[in-house]
């Protein structure tokens, strides 16, 4: 996995890129795709939920063509993301 971080200087965000890396490295990273729509133009967005190895919960969104990874933000989850988190990474049946 290889990451562009020219669009995400770490001085924009109070996450570091090791944190991100690692949120993406997370088992039980929740990923959500989103809606296509036909005849849209533009790069579609994704969206990750996950945590760092030092237990930093984080919301990511990012564009990927496979091979990199494009950052857009990341920032801590938010209360209600957190409870989405945890709730479906304890339920038997994802």
């Amino acid at each position: 996995m290889e990451f562009d971080w020219d669009n995400f200087p770490p001085a924009r965000s109070k996450v570091s890129h090791k944190d991100v890396e690692e949120s993406f490295e997370d088992p039980f990273s929740i990923r959500i795709m989103p809606d296509f729509e036909e005849g849209s133009s533009g790069e579609t967005r994704f969206f990750i939920l996950g945590k760092s190895v030092s237990g930093q919960s984080l919301f990511t969104v990012f564009w990927t063509d496979g091979k990199r990874y494009r950052v857009i933000l990341s920032r801590p989850m938010t209360e209600p993301e957190a409870a989405f988190y945890e709730r479906k990474n304890s339920d038997p049946v994802n």
